[in-house]
């Protein structure tokens, strides 16, 4: 019988201590993802965030405004009549409340697929459900910074002076204005401080998990965030957006 004194290892951790270790004890935590994978908890915190930052920001903006803004902006806004500008006012206001809850699932599964991917493509080995549980929880503390950042900014910012597309400024292309080159802010918006810390994790959680070396996780995450910026700048270059 082990002694109840004994502190669990990381194998023996519960849901409860996982959520928190992966914020003090992430190397432990992540041990404890290798023996007993999982990620379902995770999931719904990272679901959770998503539904209340935009809960709060429907609540705080006029996001019927906002879309209407972009829509006069847009090079075909003299080619729509007030009706047709209305219609689509209406579509982005209720697709924009869907899609950011929506996309969760969407990015857990992928993102897991890329991970799978790319510790086979560097080598290793690891299975799918275990690819979900480094995704998952090496995304929980940037989002829940990120999510604690968001808030503070719907709250203490003018409701009128709030960029829904921008809240989170932990980048350089913050410093830029509205009129700075497209390209050159997708460039500078790939340097973000909470997604380095998630590639920290993710790289960490790979090493652990996977039982790859550092260059190998290093390399899966780092291809990754390379590809990512690429199809980021290029669609700035391409469609100005």
């Amino acid at each position: 019988m082990s002694d109840p004194n004994t502190p669990a290892t990381g194998a023996e951790m519960s849901t409860a201590e996982t959520l928190t270790g992966i914020f003090f004890e992430p190397s432990r935590t992540f041990e404890a993802l290798r023996a007993r994978p999982r990620f379902l908890a995770g999931a719904i915190i990272l679901l959770a965030l998503a539904c209340l930052v935009t809960v709060l920001l429907y609540t705080r903006v006029d996001m019927g405004q906002y879309v209407r803004d972009r829509i006069e902006k847009s090079p075909q806004a003299a080619q729509l009549s007030e009706a047709q500008k209305d219609m689509q006012v209406k579509m982005g206001k209720n697709l924009g409340m869907l899609a950011i809850p929506l996309s969760v699932p969407i990015i857990i599964a992928g993102g897991a697929a890329l991970y799978l991917l790319g510790v086979l493509a560097f080598g290793g080995s690891i299975s799918y459900h275990k690819s979900l549980a480094v995704w998952v929880y090496s995304s929980i503390p940037p989002s829940v910074l990120g999510a604690l950042i968001a808030i503070l900014v719907l709250f203490l910012k003018s409701p009128d002076s709030i960029d829904p597309e921008h809240m989170v400024a932990t980048n350089p292309a913050v410093l830029l204005g509205e009129d700075a080159s497209k390209i050159l802010v997708a460039v500078l918006s790939q340097f973000d401080l909470l997604r380095f810390f998630g590639m920290f994790l993710a790289a960490l959680g790979l090493r652990k998990v996977a039982k790859i070396s550092s260059t190998q996780a290093w390399g899966v995450v780092i291809a990754l965030w390379a590809i990512g910026a690429l199809l980021r700048i290029g669609s700035a270059a391409i469609f100005g957006r």
